[in-house]
């Protein structure tokens, strides 16, 4: 197992909402270990959300944070040779399955360029006999398995058959990776995540935006006339995920013929519990009432629509957690009353401020 001690860790995505909630982490539970963060701050969605997560971890001593994009391969070989990383985490992406209809260029840029100037930076790491990256470890997606009718969902599965570019550019990083851990020896594991949510999360996840909706007294479309499941993943569980991965990099080997086995490998991260949207929609709307974010009165009936499946999306995502559970002992705990209960209060307190 990698121990983080005086480790220097690049993690990218560090504005973003699964990247400084693994920032905090580290940093408070690993004082000698060097934190690099990178991030593009972009206006995906709103930037004061994502300065807010800065804010917070600009008061840690042993993290530094570089604003830059990730297609930037000129930075990327910098950050490599001054700071040296041994464990690489992959977050930056261009997120989000609709947006990806719309503004395929972003994704394109982020999650292949960025990813391939980070998989290149791997390679040189080891150039003149230095150790370099020990492991890489980044973040693919429940997307993969597209409309994939068996469940749950096993990184066994077949995947070639994505319904959003999204998908097809995580799915793509996951061979890319692979071709690298042969070609290289890079230590490499993709960590395909299901539906994150908590509190200071993206705006762009549903959760998020049917709070600010019904705050707003208007109208939210819950799709598939109400039967998605979604296997509903809080931010600590996914934490806790990435941070145990990370200590167990995949072991260099070599094969019969002398070359080398890939040391690669793929997780699910995801709660193992899908849960339908209407029982989804009805818990966080009690939490928010419970917070003193929605009126005790509210009529949440008038204010929901059911309609018909959008583009791009899925009825269900599952996750087969139990490579996870036999490899590293771990298994997602926190309950959906629970989770939404911690984002309704975090809601109300960043939010509802009195003027």
């Amino acid at each position: 197992m990698i121990t983080f001690s005086r480790l220097p860790i690049l993690i990218t995505g560090s504005a973003g909402f699964i990247g400084s909630a693994l920032v905090r982490r580290v940093c408070a539970e690993n004082p000698s270990a060097r934190v690099i963060g990178l991030d593009s701050v972009n206006d995906y969605y709103d930037v004061t959300l994502k300065e807010y997560r800065l804010a917070q971890l600009s008061k840690l001593p042993n993290f530094t944070f570089i604003k830059g994009n990730l297609a930037d391969k000129s930075l990327i070989t910098e950050i490599f040779v001054k700071y040296t990383p041994q464990i690489v985490v992959n977050l930056a992406a261009q997120a989000g399955v609709r947006y990806s209809i719309t503004n395929p260029d972003a994704y394109i840029e982020a999650n292949l360029i960025g990813f391939y100037n980070i998989l290149e930076a791997c390679r040189h790491s080891y150039d003149n006999g230095k150790s370099g990256v020990e492991h890489l470890v980044y973040a693919s997606s429940s997307s993969v398995y597209g409309s994939n009718k068996k469940v749950p969902y096993s990184v066994e599965d077949k995947v070639d058959n994505p319904v959003s570019l999204y998908a097809a550019t995580k799915k793509s990083n996951e061979l890319l990776a692979h071709a690298y851990s042969k070609l290289y020896n890079i230590p490499s594991t993709g960590l395909r995540f299901f539906t994150v949510y908590g509190p200071a999360g993206r705006p762009d996840m549903a959760y998020f935006g049917f709070t600010n909706k019904l705050r707003a007294g208007e109208k939210i479309k819950i799709f598939n006339f109400g039967h998605c499941k979604r296997d509903f993943t809080y931010i600590d569980d996914i934490v806790e995920g990435i941070i145990r991965v990370m200590q167990g990099a995949p072991k260099r080997q070599k094969g019969e013929d002398g070359l080398p086995i890939p040391p690669y490998a793929l997780y699910n991260i995801g709660n193992n519990s899908p849960e339908n949207l209407l029982d989804f929609v009805q818990i966080l709307q009690e939490e928010l009432i419970r917070a003193g974010v929605l009126p005790q009165d509210y009529d949440f009936e008038a204010h929901k629509e059911l309609v018909p499946m959008q583009a791009g999306d899925v009825p269900v995502t599952y996750a087969d957690t139990s490579t996870l559970e036999r490899d590293f002992g771990f298994k997602p705990k926190t309950s959906l009353r629970e989770g939404l209960r911690k984002f309704a209060q975090w809601y109300k307190d960043f939010y509802c401020k009195e003027k």
